[in-house]
């Protein structure tokens, strides 16, 4: 994956473009539902609503998570993103998802014909501009991001969510928009107003599944994933060069933040080293390997013999 080193300013283009269109969606879209009586489009603008309050606290998440170290958090604020990550998750399935489905029900129960379907249509157009502009920006910035990895591979190996976050929104709002034109163009076709409803059902299920498969990859970074592969291997690199070391056994290390690794590394250092030497050679160790790779925040140095370290790393793998 491209190097998530730098600002925060991608995710950032990402978000506003995501709330500038939900809220313009959003509001085309109660307008027309006021105006039509239709139930998946007032379904599409309950989503529309969510995700731009969505957009809102994901900038918040950005902002708590850049605030430095302090007595209370040591380690930084950097799973505010996470927190925040997760809690837009679970308003997608709550209010998204289960506004939709309460209104498709109601709708396949108690149905209503739509009145002046045209609006319906030309709303459905626009938003389907708006929505497409926004879901292209967050494509282009989320591609930068991925490198050569696949779109799943790039997701799940993923430290920032921010970006991830709005791209699926936008694809589940896209996929909503194209089963409310279905369903309000069958309702039409087949004088079958519960259609309304079942496409307004459609759309809880698709918001549904995009909620628990963002719930699931943000509740892992909020539990603590360990750093990339080629991250770990540079810090044994620059370990094991060091002229003190006998051997850099391996490293732990775990995201605080998609900018902020902290690594806890097992070193056996060579015998004949006094306190000095040593202190000395952690010094080196860490600035090094903070000038390799400015998003490692905090080095451990633990002084371990191999045969120990394969022995706890085992235990850590067996589980």
């Amino acid at each position: 994956m491209a190097s998530q080193s730098g600002s925060h300013a991608g995710s950032k283009k990402v978000i506003y473009a995501a709330i500038l269109g939900n809220l313009l969606i959003a509001a085309t879209k109660f307008i027309a539902a006021f105006f039509t009586g239709s139930s998946a489009m007032l379904s599409e603008g309950v989503h529309s609503l969510v995700d731009t309050g969505n957009g809102g606290l994901l900038l918040y998440g950005l902002r708590r998570a850049a605030k430095p170290a302090d007595k209370s958090h040591p380690l930084g604020h950097g799973r505010e993103l996470y927190f925040w990550s997760f809690i837009v998750a679970l308003l997608v399935f709550a209010v998204g998802a289960g506004v939709s489905f309460y209104e498709g029900l109601i709708h396949i129960l108690e149905p209503e014909p739509v009145s002046n379907p045209i609006v319906n249509y030309v709303v459905l157009g626009f938003a389907l501009l708006f929505e497409g502009i926004s879901w292209s920006v967050a494509l282009k910035e989320f591609r930068t991001m991925k490198g050569k990895l696949g779109y799943l591979e790039a997701v799940q190996q993923s430290k920032d969510p921010s970006v991830f976050t709005v791209l699926f929104e936008d694809t589940a709002a896209l996929l909503g928009l194209i089963v409310a034109f279905i369903g309000i163009s069958a309702a039409q076709l087949f004088n079958m107003p519960e259609l309304d409803g079942v496409a307004s059902i459609g759309i809880a299920i698709i918001l549904g599944a995009t909620a628990i498969f963002l719930a699931r990859e943000s509740k892992g970074l909020l539990i603590g994933e360990s750093a990339l592969p080629e991250a770990e291997q540079q810090i044994l690199d620059i370990a094991g060069k060091d002229p003190a070391i006998q051997q850099a056994n391996g490293v732990l290390t775990v995201h605080m933040g998609p900018k902020q690794i902290v690594a806890g590394l097992s070193i056996e250092f060579e015998d004949h080293l006094t306190a000095p030497d040593i202190e000395a050679c952690v010094e080196r160790i860490e600035t090094a390997i903070r000038q390799a790779n400015p998003d490692i925040v905090s080095v451990f140095v633990k002084p371990q013999t191999a045969s120990i370290w394969k022995i706890r790393r085992q235990k850590i793998i067996e589980g």
